[in-house]
């Protein structure tokens, strides 16, 4: 006789559990193979599991496209920053703006280099720090940058914190719904393999190849090990022949 695998992946579950869910649906009242109780809490679980993996899909899929644009508006906000720092340094250089004036933006005033803005937290910090170091510059009377301004700078900085609380959300919501989603699957495979121990214990009397047959109908899956004789209506045909000859035997 075969072997029998759990499922190992979530959708296999739920096809599993759908299976048996479905043939316990259209059986004969006299041909209950699963208990009742069982059986509804099979229905119970499998709504709730398919809930929640649907939850986990979607949001993944919510959370893939939302990235790409997330990307895009952090790549936009890193260009204008760098870009307002590296015209506040000239503008440094050229002697327009004095240099102890660059505190006011958190610059070292005597390094004319654009600092680190490769994560998005850098991108965060730079970008308040710039937007805030430019309003009191001019507040003091100095005359602003242009070329970027500091009004555009701010509009893709505050576009790609938007973005950025977005992608948080996603993030968070994936990891709670990732969690829901492995809890949940120790009991499902628990009232797989109850489903599974019932149905074949029900047809532990039936000749093997039959047997496998209505317990894959509802949702049991074998496999063959290597080299393992395939079980057939003909195999069975031959164990029911030898029992027959037994039989005969015993009574002649």
């Amino acid at each position: 006789m075969p072997y029998r695998r759990l499922p190992n992946t979530d959708q296999a579950r739920l096809r599993a559990l759908q299976v048996a869910i479905e043939q316990a649906s259209n059986a004969e009242y006299s041909e209950q193979v699963i208990p009742y109780k069982l059986f509804n809490e099979a229905q119970r679980f499998y709504a709730l599991f398919k809930t929640k993996i649907t939850q986990k899909h979607d949001n993944f899929e919510s959370k893939v496209s939302a990235n790409k644009q997330y990307r895009h508006e952090m790549q936009k906000a890193r260009m204008y920053i760098s870009h307002f720092i590296q015209v506040l340094n000239m503008s440094v250089i050229r002697g327009e703006i004095k240099k102890s004036q660059k505190e006011l933006y958190g610059l070292d005033p005597d390094l004319h280099i654009v600092p680190d803005l490769s994560t998005e937290q850098d991108i965060k910090v730079w970008g308040e720090r710039i937007i805030n170091g430019e309003m009191k510059r001019t507040a003091q009377g100095g005359y602003p940058i242009y070329n970027p301004n500091i009004t555009k700078v701010r509009v893709y900085y505050d576009i790609f914190r938007e973005h950025l609380e977005t992608h948080q959300f996603h993030e968070n919501t994936s990891s709670r719904l990732t969690e829901n989603v492995d809890a949940m699957r120790a009991q499902a495979d628990a009232i797989i393999l109850e489903i599974w121990n019932t149905v074949e214990e029900y047809y532990k009397d039936m000749l093997p190849y039959a047997k496998m047959q209505h317990c894959k109908a509802y949702g049991v899956v074998y496999y063959y090990r290597t080299g393992e004789t395939k079980l057939s209506k003909e195999s069975d045909q031959k164990i029911q022949s030898a029992i027959n000859s037994q039989t005969t035997l015993q009574w002649s």
